[in-house]
């Protein structure tokens, strides 16, 4: 899992959200926006989408990897 989250989110104050969701899901990614607010979506969106974008790749690359070991076995 992914976690975004600024650290200046004024709406959902990252100690109540992220930090927490980081604790509580198995091994989570927590990736911190310094200065980022609540509409990373518009604020930091290169960068959010460009994270989106490695996230998706490396799940990607792990599913096909796990495929091609039930493959070889």
């Amino acid at each position: 899992a992914l976690i975004v989250h600024g650290d200046d989110d004024q709406v959902v104050p990252i100690g109540n959200a992220a930090l927490l969701s980081a604790k509580l899901v198995k091994n989570a990614t927590l990736k911190i926006y310094k200065g980022g607010s609540h509409a990373l979506g518009d604020t930091s969106k290169d960068q959010l989408n460009a994270d989106l974008l490695a996230f998706a790749r490396s799940v990607r690359s792990k599913s096909v990897s796990a495929n091609a070991e039930r493959e070889t076995v």
